[in-house]
């Protein structure tokens, strides 16, 4: 039984018929397992008189998290790379914000999306991650790492809607309240904007989680060479998705927005911005591009950055400056999958 990959009444359902043991039993575990990190049955009171089940236990419970094989730090933000059973590779970033910490987690070993601007994408798609790997790096944050995880952004590597019978799973056994309970509210799913996706995620029981759209460009001709996922998705019908999304009361869609000088940080690229979300409740991310060692592509220089940002406020979206921090150690966006080689095309 892999107890990462469960809610608490999936695995108590489980727990019942596995072993003809009811919540007295089984609820302990969860808490064990999810609140203290460890497998540790000797802490439980009600296995002292079972020793036979606690044996059994011992032998079927999967707690595998991965191990982690490195950390980096750049004031304050934690890269994490943690080893899968297969051996593959992936990064998680521990990022402090507003006296919380927020984890960015990964989906997938890479990523089929192809974005240009992506380190990830150049990856590939090696596979996705199980329900239990999502789980498992708030898991080792929390309880390896010893850091309160209470913000949890699908912004790592991988399209989290590629994964999403996944994805859904892990945000059902992260929002558990007698689990890792991290409130939906807290929780955002960031998407290059796959349609059916976004309708499912719609429609997901429960409270809706957050969801972020990577846009990066004012029109369909500049994004499709940009993001080939437009050429079958195009702007207009992934607006009308947007619009059909159910959002939590005072909530906003968030749309993150990779500048890049000369590619997409001109004056009238703001203004179509502003006109293509003009029907939406909105944030803007707007964020500098982070360059690889030998990209081709620069980040804008500040006066570019602030003339675009101005442009967005005075036709009325609200516009927030994404952080830079974690780009030393390649930890800011677009930057994931170390292992990628190459640099971006020229446009």
């Amino acid at each position: 039984m892999n107890i990462l990959d469960q809610t608490h009444d999936q695995f108590a359902e489980s727990f019942f018929q596995r072993y003809g043991k009811r919540t007295f039993y089984s609820t302990p575990v969860y808490h064990q397992v999810m609140h203290c990190g460890s497998v540790d049955l000797d802490r439980l009171s009600c296995f002292s008189r079972l020793p036979a089940l606690a044996g059994q236990l011992r032998r079927d419970l999967v707690l595998d998290t991965g191990r982690v094989v490195a950390q980096a730090k750049d004031h304050g933000v934690v890269k994490f790379i943690t080893r899968l059973a297969d051996g593959l590779d992936i990064e998680s970033v521990i990022i402090p914000m507003f006296r919380r910490f927020t984890l960015c987690v990964s989906s997938q070993v890479g990523c089929r999306m192809g974005c240009r601007f992506c380190r990830t994408g150049r990856m590939g798609l090696l596979r996705s991650l199980t329900t239990a790997e999502i789980v498992g790096q708030v898991h080792t944050a929390r309880h390896r790492l010893g850091v309160d995880v209470r913000n949890v952004v699908f912004m790592g590597m991988g399209e989290p809607l590629d994964n999403l019978d996944n994805v859904m799973q892990a945000i059902r056994v992260l929002s558990d309240q007698r689990g890792m309970d991290i409130a939906r509210r807290y929780i955002t799913v960031s998407t290059v904007g796959l349609i059916g996706g976004i309708d499912r995620l719609a429609g997901m029981d429960g409270t809706p989680v957050n969801l972020a759209i990577s846009l990066n460009a004012p029109d369909d001709t500049l994004r499709s060479r940009l993001m080939p996922v437009n050429r079958a998705m195009p702007m207009a019908p992934l607006r009308e998705a947007l619009l059909r999304y159910p959002l939590a009361r005072k909530s906003a869609i968030f749309v993150e927005y990779v500048l890049i000088d000369g590619v997409n940080d001109r004056p009238e690229h703001a203004l179509a911005v502003a006109r293509y979300l003009a029907p939406l409740p909105v944030k803007l991310n707007l964020i500098a591009y982070n360059p690889a060692p030998g990209d081709a592509w620069k980040a804008p220089s500040t006066e570019s950055y602030t003339r675009f940002r101005d442009r967005l406020v005075a036709e009325k979206i609200f516009v927030r400056r994404r952080g830079e921090k974690g780009g030393r150690i390649m930890a800011a966006c677009g930057q994931l999958g170390g292992a990628a080689a190459g640099s971006p095309e020229q446009l």
